[in-house]
């Protein structure tokens, strides 16, 4: 039977009794207000608040629009953020995931919109997080027009959060990119990462905070860089490089390399009775790779399965047409890599060169 006291029968509870607190969700709104602002494009209509983000696709610009959405999350990597009480690189990480994904089908990415779920909810850790959404919409050209922060207290622990995305682009049919074209003879071309991007995370956190016990503020001489700095470095944003190129070259597939890495993701943007063989010594593998690889005592042929191993996104084109696409990339100064070939054979990938001996 209840007693009178601090959670008696006679005691009125409220919404922040149950761990919601309202007021503290209204102050994190008025502090990305800005922020969120910043992000919009013209076809946006309505503010934030709002039941539903509004936008009104410039129609004239295309012949036959197609609309191309994807939705993606950070994975484990939020972990790391816990640890290190870093906020504010995992909204970049978010949105990069989303965007990345419909860019390979040729789709300028148009708005973007989060899910974020708190334990209890610091509007400074809020403002943290979606202040990088924010800012990484903006690098990409879409805007952040709607989102949900959910107080979900006794689900998630104090100080910590999932956050997911959903990104919708649109790209002319004409343009659109399905790896229906690839070929025999093309070329795959490499643009680099920025790290280890959103992928693999339950093993570098295995390998580096249990085998090697890690704290996260270790500098590694070979980073320059303390391993939870190296670790925490956002996805990178490919839409401002590569969007130019779509519109510009006959590009017939695109590959973002993510969970599965280079034998996962590759076939999916080649057809049925193709294959790929990929040089791995066209590129210099970024030393994080190499000291997760040592680390971990990890089979090389694992490491390429999991991680990206500095190659981000993939450009399938014929050879003539790589060469202009390198070219313009030249130009603006972007690093490329001419890192494989489309062959016959069973929709496969086959790595030789460097710790392949191939």
């Amino acid at each position: 039977m209840l007693r009178k006291g601090s959670d008696s029968v006679d005691k009125k509870l409220t919404y922040k009794d149950s761990g919601v607190d309202i007021d503290a969700g209204n102050y994190s709104v008025k502090l990305i207000k800005d922020s969120v602002k910043a992000t919009y494009r013209p076809e946006v209509l309505g503010d934030l608040g709002g039941f539903g983000g509004l936008f009104a696709l410039a129609a004239n610009r295309y012949k036959e629009p197609v609309l191309v959405s994807g939705t993606d999350g950070v994975g484990t990597k939020l972990r790391l953020a816990f640890m290190l009480d870093r906020h504010d690189t995992i909204g970049q990480d978010v949105v990069a995931m989303c965007v990345n994904d419909i860019l390979v089908q040729g789709a300028e990415p148009l708005f973007f919109l989060d899910y974020l779920a708190v334990g209890k909810l610091d509007p400074e850790q809020v403002a943290a997080v979606v202040g990088g959404v924010a800012r990484a919409c903006k690098e990409s050209g879409c805007a952040l027009i709607g989102g949900e922060t959910a107080e979900m207290g006794g689900f998630y622990p104090a100080g910590e959060y999932d956050i997911a995305g959903f990104s919708v682009g649109v790209v002319e049919k004409s343009k659109l990119i399905t790896g229906a074209r690839v070929h025999e003879g093309d070329v795959l071309l490499g643009l680099p990462s920025s790290g280890v991007h959103s992928n693999g995370y339950s093993l570098v956190r295995k390998i580096c905070f249990e085998r090697k016990g890690f704290k996260g503020d270790e500098y590694i001489e070979m980073l320059g860089k303390t391993i939870g700095e190296a670790l925490l470095t956002p996805t990178r944003l490919y839409p401002a490089t590569c969007l130019p190129l779509i519109r510009a070259f006959d590009i017939h597939g695109m590959v973002h390399i993510t969970g599965g890495g280079f034998y996962e993701n590759i076939p999916r943007a080649i057809p049925e009775g193709l294959a790929v063989t990929v040089d791995a010594d066209a590129w210099e593998v970024p030393a994080i790779f190499r000291l997760l690889q040592e680390w971990g005592n990890v089979d090389w042929k694992e490491m390429y399965r999991t991680f990206n191993m500095g190659i981000g996104m993939v450009l399938i084109a014929a050879e003539d047409e790589s060469k202009k696409i390198e070219a313009s990339l030249a130009e603006r100064g972007e690093p490329v890599y001419e890192i494989g070939r489309v062959t016959k054979g069973s929709h496969d990938v086959t790595i030789k060169g460097g710790v392949f001996h191939g």
